[in-house]
């Protein structure tokens, strides 16, 4: 078991005239406009679709779970240190440790891409979690589940239909749609330990997991843990198996010169997954990575190009588990009138409330200054929501259910915007759960892949007749899946 501050240190580290006459006439300049390109004939040929309707606020909120945020820099190409939680006293780089100990439940997500620093860069990156223990007692770290996936061989980015129903969790497209659906279905991976036992004043490694350079990572796992731990997820280029042998009276504190100075062979001589003790290093004497990404927009400032920026932190909120009533004590929720519809606005964010005034991002308990004020996104969080249904009328009504994605606003509660056709741009890949009682009596639990761009109006998820004095209970669970961008909607309506 190693002793949290290691005895040893990192090294330093224009077309040809023509010769004929032409003629000279006089040109209609209308004729000389460019040709639109494929994008700019895509947005003139789309309309924008008014939905006048009711737009509710989501009831419930998040709970109090703290979630270990890192996703800032979202690009890594080097080694340093992605967050830290750690207390600064004694680090080289004291503004990369937030000091802030983490007990009892509480999740880690990650979410990061691997890129070289130039085209001669093939070691893949490993990216590794770091458990401190600060106490003067023994702490055990229990994993309730976990999963994490690199984009290749993992879940390689493919084209899907807007819905894909997906019963058994083999549709997926990129490491975020398949880790949400995973953690949906509650599956576990053995790469994670069931728990981790950190002696006082020492560290452990949680997971140390490669990257392949142009993959992206994304990681959750939920723990509970006996005792206060500070936790860091750090990078690190895989260290070479078996490094070049040093030139006689070459200084050892040379090596990384010596290595960068090495040609990459033809055949990539092996890597191996970085040691406890390299990765403790890291910690100690390492600093923030770089580049970093843009720094968000203040949240009460005012401008057209707002910039949210990247998590990296401790946001306050893993579930938002909620019944969807305008009764709460009955547990009643009156479907619209025939022809009418409202909806629930889902992961709202600064400037986009849809009217609302709802902001659903996760407020950050800790995070550095030049990253993301909210967790906005809220990537990671499970949505947990029972809408329970009624027909109070004296006739047989048609509902439905649908999850869609309108046009960020912040102003108008009164109504939606979608584009037809939709923008080439997706806004929303991952897994929701329905479940309901059917028209039989049946219970029902399916599952449907969604692919959402932006402004597009999804389908609906479920279709049910109430009879007169009828309820019924419908149930949307879903995970908010890695690179998507909020907010989404869920509607109730009812067909004329």
């Amino acid at each position: 078991m190693l002793s949290f501050l290691p005895p040893f240190a990192l090294p330093e580290i224009a077309p040809a005239p023509s010769s004929y006459p032409i003629a000279v006439q006089e040109v209609n300049q209308d004729l000389l406009v460019p040709p639109l390109s494929p994008q700019e004939a895509a947005l003139l040929a789309q309309r924008r679709l008014v939905q006048a309707q009711e737009i509710r606020p989501l009831p419930g909120q998040l709970d109090r779970v703290p979630v270990f945020n890192s996703n800032s820099p979202e690009v890594i190409y080097d080694t340093g240190i992605l967050l830290s939680t750690l207390p600064p006293r004694g680090m080289s780089d004291a503004r990369a440790h937030l000091n802030y100990p983490l007990q009892g439940r509480f999740d880690i997500f990650t979410h990061h891409i691997a890129r070289g620093k130039n085209s001669s860069d093939w070691r893949p990156i490993y990216q590794g979690l770091l458990v401190y223990n600060p106490s003067n007692r023994p702490v055990t770290v229990s994993v309730i589940q976990g999963l994490s996936y690199v984009t290749n061989p993992d879940a390689p980015f493919i084209d899907l239909p807007p819905t894909v129903e997906n019963p058994r969790g083999t549709i997926f497209s990129g490491p975020g749609s398949r880790l949400t659906n995973d953690i949906l279905r509650g599956l576990n991976q053995s790469i994670f330990p069931e728990r981790i036992l950190i002696p006082p004043k020492s560290v452990q490694m949680l997971f140390s997991l490669p990257i392949r350079l142009g993959n992206a990572r994304s990681t959750l796992i939920r723990l509970r843990s006996d005792g206060p731990v500070h936790l860091a997820s750090l990078a690190m280029p895989a260290p070479l198996a078996n490094p070049p042998k040093l030139q006689s009276g070459v200084d050892p504190q040379d090596l990384l010169k010596v290595l960068e100075m090495t040609p990459i062979p033809a055949r990539p001589v092996a890597t191996r997954s970085p040691r406890l003790e390299e990765w403790a290093q890291l910690v100690v004497r390492g600093s923030l990575a770089y580049p970093r990404d843009l720094a968000p927009t203040p949240l009460d400032t005012k401008t057209e190009e707002t910039v949210y920026g990247r998590v990296a932190g401790v946001a306050l909120g893993s579930q938002w588990q909620t019944v969807v009533a305008d009764d709460p004590i009955a547990r009643s929720l009156n479907i619209p009138r025939p022809g009418e519809a409202f909806s629930y606005p889902l992961s709202t964010l600064d400037g986009g409330t849809l009217g609302t005034g709802q902001i659903q991002s996760a407020p950050m308990l800790v995070r550095y200054p030049d990253t993301a004020y909210r967790a906005h996104g809220n990537y990671g969080i499970h949505y947990y929501l029972t809408l329970p249904l009624s027909n109070n009328s004296d006739e047989q009504r048609r509902v439905a259910i649908a999850f869609s994605t309108p046009l960020k606003e912040d102003d108008r509660d009164d109504e939606l915007e979608f584009l037809d056709p939709p923008e080439d741009k997706i806004f929303f890949r991952g897994t929701v759960q329905v479940r309901y009682t059917d028209d039989r009596g049946a219970t029902q639990t399916q599952f449907y892949h969604l692919v959402q761009r932006r402004g597009e109006q999804g389908k609906p998820l479920v279709t049910l007749s109430l009879s007169p004095r009828d309820r019924r209970e419908v149930s949307i669970d879903f995970l908010y899946p890695p690179d998507a961008t909020p907010p989404q909607v869920l509607t109730v309506s009812t067909e004329l």
